[in-house]
């Protein structure tokens, strides 16, 4: 279960509209495994106010589930990416909290959960993907007792004191104890949520492990679906028990799996002659300089352009960095251009790119290449491939799949990886050079490094990071996740 469904609308050729698979690294990743278990995709097919029936496109049955023009700007631009995404991103923006996109929230949990429960065989394994969903876990488990139950957390967990500015905190809470294992990008984001749940709810938690009560009465517990509202999370933490509970608890498991991404697909278009060819013309393009900086990122806040843009512009203005010797390309594809803050962001970032370009262009070398579209994977890998240094400067990320896309895409033991400490990445690719992108010096001194970094050091890293990405790529994530849930199904704890 998942916000959007696997597929998207297309229109064919004869101008009949059809359905294509989606690109991303989550399709990519549980398709081949729904398709050989016969498993149902359940989410939103992309378009407002539209019902559609349950159909199958290739081996794989799809099930919409209907959002309203309401729903959309409540529930998802609302209560999703104006309440939850950036107060789990360190309150890098300031989240609004508004009772009626909570209540969308809740009311949009509810027909995901209603939906799923209808169409799940009994005992069925059901996978709850990312931060719209974090109520249906417990209301699944009230429809659907016999079902085995995963969440897994896409972007970052805040520390208990952020989190405690939610007013539904609670709600939250309760509704993502009704997984059977709860999967988060870092350990970190595992330790805020067992920390949130043992101050707010007062759960017995052992390591990875939290004691559910299987039955209580205190007012702030109540039953899987109590507190689905408002006035529930009214009132302070409840008294954190240092010990087991007395009686039956169900355990849930907290724990980080961290994501990755489909390393073959990305290998092998690496090696078409066409990409290669492309990667080198790309090179042309931009006057054949020494050096090519590489920034992808979805047009946000959160990924630290602003701060990469800076870094650069200074390094120009003080002579460490010459145009001809170096160029920067930024690829910034569009996002929630509707929202206010992102529409302000995007001018800042012209308006940067403009005083650049206008300052150090020459006839021939461009400074700076600034692409606010979305290209198809074969651009992107011969981007990657042109690029001799990747600027990953995200301010808070739950992972970062661009930084081990570069990584998969080269197809030597060349290339440097400049990498954020606040991305997931970071805990798997120690061999980046790791960086507070806050500190614009630390950036900058990252960067000329990097553009200067001796070959058999720039060797010695790559081959490092290229072996962690090729072990451990997006299949065996999902399958250790699986494996993991399948282990813990219907473990009781009773003690005292």
């Amino acid at each position: 279960m998942a916000n959007r469904l696997a597929v998207n609308h297309v229109t064919n050729e004869d101008g009949t509209i059809g359905w294509e698979r989606s690109p991303g690294g989550l399709v990519t990743a549980l398709a081949p495994l729904m398709e050989s278990s016969e498993g149902a995709w359940v989410g939103w097919h992309g378009a407002a106010d539209d019902v559609l029936e349950p159909f199958d496109h290739g081996d794989m049955h799809l099930v919409p589930v209907p959002l309203s023009s309401e729903d959309i700007e409540d529930y998802y631009e609302g209560f999703s990416n104006g309440t939850l995404w950036p107060l789990y991103h360190d309150v890098i923006a300031r989240p609004d909290f508004h009772r009626h996109w909570f209540e969308a929230y809740r009311r949009v949990n509810q027909r995901f959960a209603e939906h799923t429960a209808q169409v799940a065989a009994p005992n069925a394994t059901v996978w709850v993907q990312d931060y719209q969903l974090q109520l249906v876990p417990a209301m699944l488990r009230d429809l659907r007792p016999d079902l085995t139950i995963g969440f897994f957390n896409h972007i970052p967990f805040p520390p208990p004191g952020l989190f405690s500015q939610l007013p539904w905190r609670h709600s939250v809470l309760r509704g993502l104890l009704g997984a059977d294992l709860i999967g988060f990008q870092r350990a970190s984001d595992a330790s805020n949520f067992r920390r949130a749940v043992h101050n707010r709810m007062g759960y017995y938690v052992e390591d990875e492990m939290i004691h559910v009560p299987l039955q209580t009465n205190a007012p702030d517990h109540g039953s899987p679906l109590a507190g689905f509202n408002a006035d529930a999370d009214r009132g302070t933490a409840v008294r954190v028990n240092s010990a087991p509970p007395a009686g039956a608890a169900r355990l849930v498991e907290a724990k980080e799996f961290p994501i990755s991404i489909d390393t073959a697909t990305i290998t092998a278009l690496a090696k078409r002659e066409d990409i290669i060819a492309r990667s080198q013309k790309i090179r042309e393009e931009l006057g054949n300089p020494e050096t090519v900086l590489l920034g992808v990122d979805r047009l946000d806040y959160t990924k630290g352009i602003r701060h990469r843009m800076k870094a650069y512009e200074e390094l120009l203005q003080n002579g460490s960095l010459t145009v001809g010797q170096v160029c920067m390309v930024q690829v910034a594809s569009p996002s929630r251009e509707g929202v206010e803050s992102y529409r302000l962001l995007k001018e800042e970032i012209e308006q940067t790119v403009g005083r650049i370009s206008g300052e150090f262009d020459t006839l021939s070398h461009p400074a700076i290449r600034y692409l606010h579209h979305s290209y198809p994977i074969e651009e992107m890998v011969a981007l990657y491939m042109a690029a001799d240094v990747m600027l990953v400067t995200a301010l808070r990320d739950g992972m970062n799949l661009v930084a081990k896309e570069y990584v998969a895409a080269r197809r030597g033991d060349d290339g440097v990886l400049v990498l954020s400490e606040f991305t997931g990445a970071a805990d798997q690719l120690r061999q980046a050079l790791l960086i507070n992108p806050h500190d614009v010096d630390e950036l900058k001194a990252a960067i000329l490094r990097a553009t200067t970094m001796d070959s058999e050091d720039a060797s010695a890293r790559m081959e490092n990071l290229r072996r962690q990405v090729v072990h451990h790529d997006v299949r065996r994530w999902a399958t250790d996740f699986l494996d993991r849930l399948g282990e813990l199904t219907g473990v009781v704890s009773v003690k005292g």
